[in-house]
């Protein structure tokens, strides 16, 4: 029998909850068996239970995983102030996040199904969505990011249910309209926001 190192064993438990990162997003949590998750990852059943106790275990593990990429790769990386927000918004509310479901944010892919599971998963959703609406809000309001939390939070939320309602619709052409018109009411809440 051939004996791993630590390393190897950290690198499969990355690809894991990678794999099932995409695959939730792209399929939905209810709709990822985890033997299609391990199928997705190369590996086998059993190999499942060395890295997590439960689907749970790993749907709480890849929410909060993804959560911290999408603050580290989109959030952290926009430029500061008012052109970084714009720059976020009109990124979320693109045609290509739009059809990049695997890729895309786990707000819009999963939040009803997020909404309906458990304590430890909801509350690693919110330490995740909490880091990324600070980046924001630290861009909103640069001297005192607290007080821009809750808009912050608030713009995310807005974002996210146009980006969901966008990749419903089958007319495309009012898809994409939908999407414009979402930058267009976001910067103007921003805007607003400035102002007030």
């Amino acid at each position: 029998m051939v004996r791993y190192g630590k390393e190897h064993k950290s690198e499969t438990r990355r690809r894991i909850i990678e794999t099932a990162g995409r695959r939730f997003k792209q399929d939905g949590i209810d709709g990822s068996g985890v033997s299609t998750l391990m199928k997705d990852a190369g590996l086998t059943n059993g190999a499942f239970y060395a890295h997590f106790a439960s689907k749970d275990d790993l749907v709480t593990t890849a929410i909060a995983e993804q959560l911290k990429v999408q603050a580290e790769s989109v959030v952290a990386l926009a430029e500061p102030g008012r052109a970084g927000l714009e720059q976020i918004v009109r990124g979320y509310l693109s045609p290509q996040h739009r059809e990049r479901l695997g890729d895309g944010c786990p707000n819009a892919a999963l939040l009803d199904e997020i909404g309906r599971c458990g304590e430890t998963t909801r509350q690693a959703y919110t330490d995740g969505v909490l880091i990324l609406v600070e980046g924001i809000a630290a861009r909103m309001a640069p001297e005192a990011p607290s007080s821009a939390r809750v808009k912050a939070l608030s713009l995310l939320g807005q974002m996210a249910g146009t980006l969901q309602l966008s990749r419903a619709l089958t007319d495309s052409r009012l898809a994409n309209e939908l999407l414009d018109q979402g930058v267009d009411n976001a910067l103007a809440l921003l805007d607003a926001w400035q102002r007030g």
